[in-house]
């Protein structure tokens, strides 16, 4: 490996300063003059004497004045064949045209091509930074949303973020382009390189400080992960997903509840629900609809923790959350080939019974196993106090 640098005496590099606590990263604060003075004259006849020897090009824009004459860098790297990939930091993506990739997180991405309110209205202003901007792909990091790939003429790909405590979102961005594009010189096609780009981000974000991924951990992480573009989901992310399972010919599967304090019922529930199709989906109700629907004191967990714990089991596809007292228009929007529910119902009394039936899609009461019950477990917990 060869580094390249430019000296300039007079200008120091950034110091960050990092405040933390109980192991979290709190704020940072960074102190900079910039570097106007860079040589881009040299930059440019470094930069084309190391390019036949790499496979792939990165630039990582901080937007501190090093990275200069950005377009005449695109422009020599694919007249060499190589593939190029932009972090990307300017207010203008005009720069970065005719690049491969460019992977900015959403703040970036909406300051450039304004605010996206909706699913489809971020899939639209995807596709048209593409077509003006010339990209083979546009990814879009979302923070605890994940991430989504945007190619040109492809449906897009959604990427939930990996399920784990976050210590330090310090190099997360360095993280998903470096991985993306050592894959990508790999062999590995675009979507294979975002999920394992995805995976390292969530392995570096559990580490305190700035922190690197082994190999030997994103292998790990790889064999013990679900399929990409699986977990939790917004309720317009679950729409899309269910489209391209559709397509696939897989059946869907649709269950409900508040699963509270989640016990072996649920787990024998949720089993032989998902094998009546291919995708089990289970909405979930936020916290204020299961304090209207069980009673002051209640949920003991949060939405959240709720749903990492039912997205976390190997029968759930996709988990997502919903605020009325029943999800019934949601079941509307989904149409699921199978609405399943749990309990002494009975099917004409489940909420989106009819929006089901008439799409051609069948009710089923599935029983719950005996001597299991989130109400009997809170009430045995609070007499043993």
């Amino acid at each position: 490996m060869e580094c390249v640098f430019q000296r300039i005496i007079d200008k120091p590099t950034v110091t960050k300063l990092r405040v933390i606590s109980r192991h979290q990263q709190l704020i940072r604060l960074d102190f900079e003059n910039g570097f106007e003075a860079i040589d881009a004259k040299k930059l440019l006849s470094d930069y084309a004497r190391c390019l036949p020897g790499c496979d792939v090009v990165v630039l990582s824009d901080y937007g501190k004045g090093t990275l200069v004459a950005t377009d005449r860098l695109i422009a020599m790297a694919r007249e060499a064949g190589k593939r190029v990939f932009v972090d990307p930091k300017m207010p203008d993506f005009s720069d970065y045209q005719g690049a491969s990739v460019i992977t900015p997180n959403m703040s970036e991405f909406e300051l450039v091509a304004g605010a996206s309110k909706t699913e489809r209205e971020l899939i639209e202003k995807s596709s048209a930074l593409i077509s003006r901007l010339d990209l083979e792909a546009l990814l879009v990091t979302r923070g605890e949303h994940g991430m989504t790939l945007f190619q040109k003429d492809q449906p897009e790909l959604h990427l939930p973020a990996q399920l784990r405590e976050v210590f330090d979102v310090t190099g997360a961005g360095d993280t998903v382009i470096s991985v993306l594009a050592a894959a990508m010189a790999a062999g590995e096609d675009l979507p294979m390189a975002t999920a394992l780009a995805n995976m390292a981000a969530g392995i570096v974000v559990g580490k305190l400080g700035t922190a690197t991924v082994t190999v030997h951990e994103l292998r790990r992480s790889a064999q013990l992960s679900q399929d990409a573009g699986f977990g939790e989901l917004s309720q317009e992310q679950l729409k899309i997903a269910v489209e391209d399972a559709r397509s696939h010919g897989e059946r869907i599967v649709m269950t409900n509840g508040c699963f509270d304090i989640l016990h072996a019922g649920h787990v024998s529930y949720l089993s032989n629900a998902r094998r009546m199709g291919d995708r089990l989906i289970v909405a979930v109700n936020d916290d204020e609809s299961v304090g209207r629907l069980k009673g002051t004191g209640r949920p003991i967990n949060s939405a959240s923790q709720r749903m990492a714990v039912l997205a976390a089991l190997e029968c759930v596809d996709w988990v997502v959350p919903f605020s009325e007292d029943t999800p019934e228009q949601l079941i509307c929007d989904i149409r699921p080939d199978y609405l399943v529910k749990g309990g002494d119902y009975r099917a004409e009394d489940v909420a989106g019974y009819d929006c089901v039936r008439k799409n051609g899609g069948d009710v089923v009461i599935l029983d719950y196993q005996d001597g299991c019950s989130t109400s009997e477990i809170i009430r045995t917990i609070r007499r043993s106090e």
